[in-house]
């Protein structure tokens, strides 16, 4: 059972994307259009945990080599940020300069999301992409593909 992912291939449509690939895609656009804000639905405060695709897939083959029970496993990193934290994040590695407004007429969506990854970690396994570093690539992809549209 893997927590929320991001990464290559990931679904950056403004409209049917998750929170993260959103957040990416408005903060850049929000650069090249020069805006002044952006505002974002809910509070901010509901926390989650991302975790890398390519540490998936990393836990996976670790699965595939080392478990053998019907049981579920949690796949995840075992930590958790903010979405204001997430926002503030990305916002930075956009170049987002401006003022981030929380729409709380909006929903906030789950209130948190974190697993326990202990059977995964006990295999000796744990993700090796940060967020941060997880983010700068992200953005680094969507950059690249939306400048070439």
């Amino acid at each position: 059972m893997p927590t929320n992912l991001y990464g290559p291939g990931d679904n950056y449509d403004l409209n049917s994307s998750h929170v993260l690939a959103a957040l990416i895609h408005r903060f850049t656009l929000a650069v090249r259009n020069k805006s002044e804000s952006v505002t974002l639905w809910g509070s901010g405060k509901p926390r989650g945990e991302f975790l890398h695709s390519d540490d998936l897939a990393s836990a996976v083959a670790t699965l595939i080599e080392k478990y053998d029970s019907p049981d579920p496993v949690n796949v995840g990193v075992g930590s958790e940020v903010s979405i204001a934290e997430l926002a503030l994040k990305i916002a930075k590695i956009a170049g987002f300069k401006g003022l981030i407004e929380w729409d709380s007429s909006k929903p906030d969506g789950t209130p948190r999301k974190l697993l326990d990854v202990s059977k995964l970690q006990n295999m000796g396994w744990s993700a090796t992409i940060s967020l941060d570093e997880g983010l700068e690539r992200a953005c680094a992809v969507f950059a690249a593909l939306s400048s070439s549209k």
